[in-house]
């Protein structure tokens, strides 16, 4: 009985170069994000207009509403369990992209206080 036949990738989950990397990416971008939510929330508070407004409450300027921030991150979230339960590479390639579009959409939505 040939048995590594039987532990072989299907012909349609593998890449160019032999691996899909889908997953691992997706788990990467998931565990990066809220260091990089941090790192642009440091990067607001050291402006001199945001400290300002949250010190004295002077020169507040509006950003982007805060509801555009949780749908960001709920499609982000729904996007990286796709990413990693379908069985179909091209489902998870586009799991992948839309993911990485909605993180950074929701640290767009974290930046834009900083104008």
């Amino acid at each position: 009985m040939n048995t590594a036949s039987a532990f072989a990738t299907p012909p349609d989950q593998v890449t160019a170069s032999g691996r899909d990397r889908s997953r691992f990416w997706a788990g990467l971008a998931a565990a990066l994000f809220p260091g990089a939510c941090l790192a642009a929330g440091m990067l607001l508070l050291s402006s001199v207009q945001v400290s300002g407004c949250i010190t004295h409450g002077v020169q507040c300027t509006r950003g982007l509403p805060g509801w555009l921030f949780l749908w960001s991150a709920g499609i982000g979230a729904v996007a990286f369990v796709v990413a990693l339960a379908a069985p179909a590479l091209g489902v998870r390639q586009a799991a992948l992209t839309t993911q990485l579009l909605a993180e950074c959409a929701a640290l767009l939505v974290i930046l834009s206080y900083y104008a």
